[in-house]
């Protein structure tokens, strides 16, 4: 097959990933996914470098690559995060995936053009102690580290985690015959459960838990296991702490740590694409009244006000893009999802100040909003088996008097797709993110005048131009204060003196193919080099003949 590539108008099919990684049958371990990010530095040593940022308290890797070439950090960046949460395996593929399909390559001239070009930041899973729990004797969804944690503040940890109560290996869950339960068999489906709809005539028959024993007689099942701080709660934006999986303060544990002390000293990278449960890509963000409301403690804060939307520049440059994702992944209409307090993708919009892009990367289109019924119908239109443990009565220490049945869908299953779909997916996102990276911001300098004076002066002209598609900095990047602007130099020789304009100076943001007019009065003849850029939206030089 051969690659076919058209700039800003179809998408780089990036053929054929190595052998290695098609070889796998299932989701990557921690010590499989440390031999592909090992076996890509090995293999593509002039494009890629690896490194683990730092190891969480489970003893598991943080990797990072940086794939490009020459100096990484002076070229316009994308930042690939994959891991967000500890039960999305599929994002972590998406993200090492990304790599493999990118480097297998790199001997097109189209892909060593763009890697000449624009570096990649590629953290493959920022949750390695969650998403290990997928291969562990007991299998249950897991979103923290390997913190111990005292969850109910008894002083004790650990003591009340799940129970494996009919012995299959993994943690479903638990329905207990109850009035005063809230949930009761789906009408159309009756192996998923329900919120029960007063308005629809509907009462609730069931309690409904995830399998276990309440170890501690405290009144409460399962809520003080092994799972510590998850990555996904613990960004500064909107962080909540006193919330299960938050951490006692945010940034608290290594890997976020990690990864935000590397992404605010990388002032190249323009975009954070995110693989996790926020979704701004299949249905992009809308913009609010400016994308600002008045902070409560307003008095105590200069300006006094804080950012909690997009603004509508940003939300223009979100659905542009996500009508390229749509058209390129196209995985129809997503559910709807609501983001989490202290997520990593909001952080990258409102407190990084990039845009930032995230999505789930598979779902099962769901218009009952019953993600378990929407599963089963799918997975039996496709043939998917082993999905679902039949409901069946047990008797449960803590409910001695009640009917309880332990079953239903299998943990992981709702967010990951089965293995022989993801190189596909990986295909499709791969090819996504090659289609944003031209779309990058890019500063060219045109338009040049020279207009000789008397008295050996002359009047320079130039326009500073962003001939790419998205901005120089976000709206929300440029109120920080905090991104680098770009940055126009008049670089004098030997006799040249500016009389009128800055030898160096700044400018605002530029939208794509916006364009912003520079004028300096220069004494003196030869030549004068005019620079202008930034690293996140690259840069060029001119030289001009007084």
């Amino acid at each position: 097959m051969n690659c076919i590539y058209l700039y800003f108008v179809s998408i780089l099919s990036l053929c054929a990933v190595d052998a290695y990684a098609q070889n796998q049958t299932d989701y990557s371990n921690r010590q499989q996914l440390a031999q592909r990010v090992k076996t890509l530095a090995s293999r593509y040593p002039k494009w890629v470098k690896s490194q683990s940022m730092t190891k969480t308290l489970g003893g598991a890797d943080i990797w990072m690559l940086s794939i490009g070439s020459g100096a990484l950090e002076q070229k316009p960046a994308i930042a690939v995060v994959g891991g967000v949460e500890g039960g999305h395996l599929l994002g972590v593929e998406l993200a090492i995936g990304f790599a493999e399909k990118l480097l297998a390559n790199a001997s097109q001239d189209s892909v060593q053009s763009l890697l000449e070009k624009q570096t990649f930041y590629v953290f493959p899973n920022m949750s390695p102690d969650a998403t290990e729990q997928y291969f562990a004797k007991l299998q249950y969804e897991r979103t923290g580290n390997d913190r111990p944690l005292d969850y109910d503040r008894d002083g004790l940890v650990g003591e009340d985690g799940f129970d494996d109560l009919d012995g299959d290996g993994k943690i479903t869950w638990m329905r207990v015959a109850d009035p005063s339960g809230k949930y009761l068999p789906n009408p159309k489906d009756p192996r998923s459960m329900i919120t029960a709809d007063p308005t629809k005539g509907q009462q609730g028959q069931y309690l409904l838990l995830r399998e276990g024993i309440d170890n501690d007689k405290d009144g409460n099942w399962n809520e003080d296991g092994f799972e510590g701080v998850a990555f996904n709660k613990n960004s500064t934006y909107n962080y909540k702490n006193f919330q299960p999986g938050a951490g006692e303060h945010a940034v608290s544990e290594l890997e976020n740590r990690a990864l935000f002390d590397f992404l605010y000293d990388a002032f190249n990278v323009y975009a954070v694409v995110s693989f996790g449960p926020e979704n701004n890509l299949s249905t992009p963000h809308q913009a609010g009244r400016g994308g600002e409301v008045a902070a409560p403690s307003a008095s105590r804060r200069p300006g006094g006000r804080i950012i909690t939307s997009w603004s509508e520049q940003d939300a223009q440059a979100n659905a542009y893009v996500s009508s390229i994702y749509n058209n390129v992944v196209n995985l129809g209409k997503a559910p709807k999802t609501k983001s989490g307090n202290g997520n990593f993708t909001d952080w990258a919009y409102y407190h990084y100040g990039r845009l930032s892009f995230s999505t789930p990367g598979w779902w099962v289109s769901d218009s009952d909003n019953d993600a378990v019924a929407a599963y089963l119908s799918w997975a039996n239109k496709e043939g998917v088996q082993n999905n679902f443990t039949a409901w069946k009565s047990i008797s449960h220490p803590d409910f001695p008097n009640k009917s309880v049945e332990v079953g239903g869908v299998h943990p992981f299953l709702l967010k990951n797709p089965p293995y022989k779909m993801v190189d596909s997916l990986v295909q499709k996102h791969a090819d996504f993110i090659v289609r944003l990276a031209h779309l990058a911001p890019q500063i060219t300098i045109t338009d040049q005048q020279v207009e000789k004076l008397e008295g050996g002066l002359s009047r320079i002209k130039v326009k500073v131009s962003n001939s790419g598609t998205l901005p120089t900095l976000t709206q929300v990047g440029e109120r920080s204060y905090f991104l680098k602007q770009l940055v126009v130099e008049a670089k004098l020789a030997n006799g040249q003196k500016i009389w009128s304009g800055k030898a160096r100076q700044t400018i605002g943001a530029l939208n794509g193919k916006e364009s912003a007019e520079i004028e300096w009065l220069v004494q003196g003849s030869g030549k004068l080099i005019i620079e202008a850029g930034s690293a996140s939206s690259g840069r060029q030089s001119i030289q001009v003949s007084l």
